[in-house]
């Protein structure tokens, strides 16, 4: 089976697409088949770092937003959008996919487009509640829409919709709270905090979290995952900090594999509420105070809204963070009944086999009847 990925931007859009490969690659290894992947995404995106990771093939076409942006610049991105289109139509003529299976972002718009011309047949996830511009797009373009929760019917066309779940990362649903920290060097005993802003950060957090390091280190451990961007003033503010207290701040511009162990580690993350943060919160047990990014068609708010009514998380306005975030984070870690009702109720919204439904219709979408409907558990 020759199958297309595409998806990029942010690593939200990207681990579901490696986690649904490993799982396709199961089912057509059991049925002793062959499987041919290549992704297709942005040059400069993290999809392209990150499918050189896993050793995946990868062709890179010209790709730019058109939401919110200075006229000059969408116009800039369109041409831009207008290359990558004729790209991915070469692409397709010269790989003939039997399926393409995207995940959202502009990336994909291209891609999609050439897929449907060519009469591919294309399976779309969107890993978030509510879609941006990009998906409700191209929703009419594919053959079927995977969604993590059931509550994204209600924003797609009728009858292309399957609830999936979110496909969490093996290595992620496999980690305990011990181990983890024992992996991270973290006591057992001691309240764990997560700061994570997305695989881009979020400098808003990193800038609120700095005018209260002081108290945070006093109450927790805390693990600051905090972007490329902020990493050195970030550094140099733990250099000024007491060696105990430097103990108690362990700071990193960005996480791959260790990402897991400080999910697991953690009794609770201060987040955006991204793609990922929706499906391996949830994996892991793990509540939230959650801060939407609030450009960008606001497209986390529904996010946070739904682990909110879940009651796995709390939310706070990006603009009121400064004033707002201490004393939520202390009344949270003062209350150990609250975030374990709070664990519970995020772990109640994940669904363990979310990837191998996924690439039970990937293959189906391909023709592969027969690996339809193998070592699937409803």
């Amino acid at each position: 089976m020759r199958l297309m990925v595409s998806g990029g931007g942010t690593g939200g859009h990207v681990y579901p697409i490696l986690t649904v490969l490993e799982a396709v690659k199961q089912r057509m290894d059991a049925a002793g088949e062959d499987l041919q992947v290549l992704y297709v995404g942005g040059a400069e995106n993290i999809e392209a770092n990150l499918a050189d990771r896993e050793g995946i093939p990868f062709e890179a076409i010209a790709v730019g937003g058109l939401r919110g942006l200075p006229s000059s610049t969408m116009l800039r991105n369109g041409l831009k959008l207008a290359r990558g289109l004729m790209q991915s139509m070469s692409i397709m003529r010269r790989y003939r996919p039997d399926v393409l299976f995207v995940t959202g972002g502009y990336v994909c718009a291209p891609v999609v487009t050439a897929a449907w011309v060519r009469g591919c047949p294309a399976l779309l996830y969107l890993p978030d509640i509510q879609p941006g511009l990009a998906v409700r797009t191209l929703a009419h373009l594919v053959k079927e829409i995977a969604v993590s929760f059931e509550a994204s019917r209600a924003y797609l066309p009728a009858g292309k919709v399957v609830v999936t779940g979110y496909p969490v990362r093996g290595s992620l649903q496999r980690r305990t709270k011990s181990v983890a920290r024992e992996n991270l060097g973290l006591s057992q005993d001691e309240p764990v905090l997560l700061v994570f802003g997305g695989s881009r950060g979020a400098h808003s957090i990193n800038v609120a979290v700095a005018e209260i390091l002081t108290s945070l280190v006093g109450a927790c451990e805390v693990l600051h995952v905090c972007g490329a961007d902020d990493l050195e003033w970030l550094s140099d503010l733990r250099q000024g900090m007491s060696s105990a207290q430097r103990s108690r701040y362990r700071i990193y511009g960005y996480l791959h594999e260790e990402m897991g162990d400080a999910m697991a580690a953690a009794d609770l993350a201060i987040a955006r509420a991204g793609a990922a943060t929706m499906g391996e919160f949830p994996a892991v047990g793990l509540p939230a105070i959650l801060v939407p990014y609030p450009y960008s068609g606001r497209h986390q708010e529904p996010n946070a809204d739904y682990l909110v009514a879940q009651g796995a998380a709390v939310k706070l306005d990006n603009g009121l963070l400064q004033e707002h975030l201490w004393p939520t984070v202390r009344e949270l870690l003062g209350d150990s009944r609250c975030l374990f009702a709070m664990a519970d109720r995020a772990h109640g919204l994940f669904v363990s086999n979310a990837a191998d439904r996924i690439a039970m219709e990937i293959t189906r979408l391909a023709g592969r009847k027969s690996l339809a409907g193998w070592g699937v558990v409803a």
